[in-house]
């Protein structure tokens, strides 16, 4: 089975870009903004209040999503390039945060070949290193 894994807000609401492909198509539930609904899992980048969740935050969310992907081996992840749309950051800022993801994560290619390549970061901090 495959997982469509999308950016989302803390309050669920999935009205654009690829949270909205996961309301119509994967079955994302509107009103849920972190975890599995569906075919989804939602890894939130916005609060409740839809501002930009800081890097730091969003790496939390991101490592649950990690934990989560290798106690189910048995299902497949298509991995989005959250954050990058709407929330407004930079794939050098977020790819970095997918390295330790197993196999069963489909990565943007980018982000996959370029894991090693990308400037270790302690903590995500702010503002941007890059």
């Amino acid at each position: 089975m495959r997982i469509f894994v999308f950016g989302s807000n803390l309050a669920g609401r999935h009205g654009k870009g690829a949270a909205l492909a996961a309301r119509n198509y994967h079955e994302a539930e509107y009103g849920v903004g972190v975890g599995r609904t569906g075919n989804a899992y939602a890894i939130p980048t916005k609060d409740r209040h839809l501002h930009v969740l800081p890097l730091s935050r969003i790496k939390v969310y991101v490592d649950d999503f990690i934990e989560y992907a290798k106690e189910h081996p048995e299902l497949k992840f298509e991995v989005t390039k959250i954050g990058c749309g709407l929330a407004g950051y930079k794939e050098l800022e977020i790819s970095p945060m997918f390295s330790d993801a197993p196999m069963n994560c489909d990565l943007p290619d980018w982000w996959r070949k370029t894991q090693n390549q990308i400037p270790e970061r302690n903590q995500f901090n702010e503002p941007n290193q890059f």
